[in-house]
């Protein structure tokens, strides 16, 4: 049985790597530019090819992979005059976008009546595990259209784990990222603190490193907190405002009080209203000690 022709649009931070995986595992991979040509011209250079818009990438792919920046843009690439839709025929979507579960719900629904099948398959990790095939993916979508779309999840996953019906994909990965960015919130605070009182990001470091409190995201959050790698969480902070913003709307409409998610996007939207947004995660750090008088360099 010859495997499935695939689409990929969003070649930029993850995108990527993960097109990169794709290609380089033997799939026909046809690609789309946006701003940035150089991820395009090295896909190419690999074996991809690229079309020159969305009808002719639908025309040429079987499944569709889609790695943007969220809901909106989900909704414009596939349901738009000119999205994939608009080609006119079966097609598989797998979003691997953070997109609001509600839109993604509702989308899936809409694009069934016109033959085109939409699963969530949000990340987790990072831009280097993109490059390296190690991504955590949560996939949601029914069994069938999960063990369909496996094999060109395996090409950039790590680890898989199937959370359910379509939309629940993208609810699991906000709660990852609450998590997550509650993490870099807490981190921040906890260095402005310590800063006040004289304790260095190192010695904190000295102390939760290998400890109980230690995990993979708190070693990239310092590895540019003490080693000041501006690369080491390639994740904006409008981003992070994105997806801890979308968290909210849906507690609002599920009724559940979330005080802590909310101060948690109260950080990230001081940093974004400052003029911080593109800078990354970590850089939270030094935007709160800045706001208390203090520095995180040494």
């Amino acid at each position: 049985m010859s495997k499935e022709k695939i689409g990929f649009i969003g070649v930029g931070l993850m995108g990527h790597g993960m097109a990169k995986n794709i290609v380089e595992k033997g799939f026909d991979l046809t690609v789309i530019g946006h701003r940035n040509r150089a991820p395009v011209e090295d896909l190419v250079s690999r074996g991809a090819k690229e079309a020159k818009d969305l009808r002719a990438l639908a025309e040429a792919s079987d499944i569709v992979v889609l790695c943007v920046t969220g809901s909106p843009e989900v909704e414009e690439l596939v349901a738009g005059p000119d999205g994939l839709a608009a080609a006119g025929k079966e097609l598989m979507i797998i979003d691997c976008s953070t997109s609001d579960p509600s839109s993604t719900t509702k989308l899936a629904a809409q694009m069934q009546e016109r033959g085109i099948t939409l699963i969530d398959a949000p990340l987790s990790r990072t831009p280097k595990d993109a490059e390296e095939g190690t991504l955590d993916v949560m996939v949601g979508g029914g069994d069938a259209d999960v063990a369909r779309a496996r094999p060109v999840i395996d090409c950039f996953a790590g680890r898989v784990v199937h959370t359910g019906p379509t939309g629940s994909g993208h609810t699991m990965k906000l709660l990852n990222n609450f998590v997550s960015l509650g993490y870099a919130a807490i981190y921040s605070e906890a260095l402005a603190l310590g800063a006040k009182a004289g304790l260095t990001p190192k010695v904190f470091d000295q102390v939760i490193r290998g400890g109980r409190m230690d995990c993979g995201f708190y070693q990239t959050f310092f590895q540019y907190v003490v080693g000041r790698d501006p690369n080491a969480h390639r994740f904006a902070i409008r981003n992070a405002l994105k997806d801890l913003t979308y968290l909210a709307a849906f507690a609002n409409a599920s009724g559940t009080a979330n005080p802590i998610s909310g101060a948690v996007r109260n950080s990230f939207a001081l940093a974004v209203n400052a003029g911080q947004g593109e800078r990354y995660v970590p850089m939270l750090s030094d935007f709160i000690a800045e706001l208390n008088g203090a520095s995180l360099e040494s």
